[in-house]
């Protein structure tokens, strides 16, 4: 790299982490403020010795992450609770527990990215390929095991002679004045440039539409988009009417379920169907995990019809009420897999034994809060048996 005779600065270099502290310490103390000192690895003290200041990238990680989550926050209040509104499991619109994960995403993002690029634009000023120290001894050596300081000529108080002088006296080993390297200029608007970046434009585009648009369709890179089977809503020619997708056989019943055989009708059966499970402790806790999860939005949590929905739908009835308690099973089970008023069918949400389930959880709601004296009598029975 050829030289000019401006000078960058004058640069010295040292033998031990020690001498560099030393020396760093010196010139800060001098008032020197355009300084910088180069280590082959990061030796310790030297932010004290050269009287650094604490680092400001902090505050554009601060900005950019919060400015990250409030983007995060904002966009998911927006779709989510005001444009297009949905009850979840009976959650609120704004289910801040559920927006964390995508909050904390974005924050990490904004951060990530803003303090690389403000690291890279506003602190380094961009990578520079000419930087006058590159390509020297002074940097050759401090990459491999000397350790050294460079003056600029940009400090007020930089001055040649005394620059050398006051590293020959802090026990410099070498002193290099260090010199901008000569301007070298390029045509981009060069004919052999523009040739060269149009060939390159030709061979990519041409490239990329060969791949995409010959290659994956030759055999045998074919294998993904040909494969033995049927997409949805895709044609087959194996099908007189052509349709891929096929309704069930009529009449037929998949293997392992036993239809509900009151679907579609309202009334209630004449005859209910019985409870085929045992109320043990397994079947009440999942009666208790789907009671909570399905029933107790709209019903509250003890079925008093005190949900969490008050004000968004019609009050539902306690089912705590002689009617529901003289129900059998088979009424409640009915209500659950067709729906009665304005509840739906929660039969795509439970399976047939979760739904016998909810019902043991639910008469254990009805003992427990409708408890007769026998009942009382014999859980205190039970409880001191228990106890002794």
């Amino acid at each position: 790299m050829k030289r000019s005779q401006k000078i960058f600065g004058v640069a010295g270099l040292f033998n031990t982490p020690d001498e560099i502290i030393h020396a760093a310490k010196s010139v800060s103390d001098k008032g020197f403020t355009k300084y910088d000192v180069h280590t082959p690895y990061p030796v310790h003290g030297m932010d004290k010795a050269m009287k650094l200041k604490p680092s400001r990238l902090g505050f554009i990680t601060l900005a950019f992450g919060l400015t990250g989550a409030a983007i995060a926050l904002i966009s998911m209040y927006l779709s989510m609770a005001k444009d297009y509104p949905m009850i979840i499991g009976g959650k609120p619109f704004f289910a801040l527990p559920a927006f964390i994960p995508v909050t904390f995403e974005l924050t990490v993002l904004f951060a990530t990215l803003s303090t690389v690029i403000g690291m890279i634009v506003f602190f380094f000023k961009f990578p520079s390929n000419s930087h006058p120290l590159h390509d020297t001894d002074y940097m050759k050596a401090v990459s491999h095991n000397q350790y050294g300081v460079c003056i600029e000529s940009d400090d007020p108080d930089f001055d040649e002679e005394k620059c050398k002088s006051l590293l020959n006296g802090l026990g410099a080993c070498s002193v290099e004045i260090i010199y901008y390297p000569e301007g070298v200029g390029y045509n981009s608007l060069s004919g052999k440039f523009l040739w060269f970046l149009l060939l390159v434009a030709i061979l990519v585009s041409g490239g990329t539409y060969f791949a995409l648009n010959k290659l994956l369709y030759i055999a045998p890179f074919t294998w993904m988009s040909k494969q033995e089977k049927l997409t949805t809503q895709s044609r087959s020619d194996f099908f007189k009417d052509e349709f891929g997708m096929r309704t069930p056989v009529k009449g037929t019943v998949a293997r392992g379920y036993m239809p509900y055989p009151y679907k579609g009708i309202a009334q209630q059966p004449a005859t209910p169907l019985s409870n085929p499970l045992l109320p043990t402790k397994a079947v009440l806790e999942t009666g208790k995990k789907k009671f909570l999860t399905f029933c107790s939005p709209c019903h509250g949590n003890y079925a008093d019809g005190d949900g969490r929905l008050r004000g968004q739908f019609p009050k539902p009835p306690s089912l705590h009420s002689a009617k529901v308690r003289d129900w059998a099973d088979g009424n409640v089970f009915h209500v659950i897999m067709v729906g009665q008023n304005v509840m739906p069918s929660y039969a795509n949400q439970v399976t047939t034994d979760e739904a016998w389930s909810i019902i043991h959880y639910l008469r254990t709601m009805q003992k427990a809060k409708n408890a007769s004296e026998d009942d009382i009598k014999e859980y205190k029975k039970e409880v001191t048996n228990n106890g002794k």
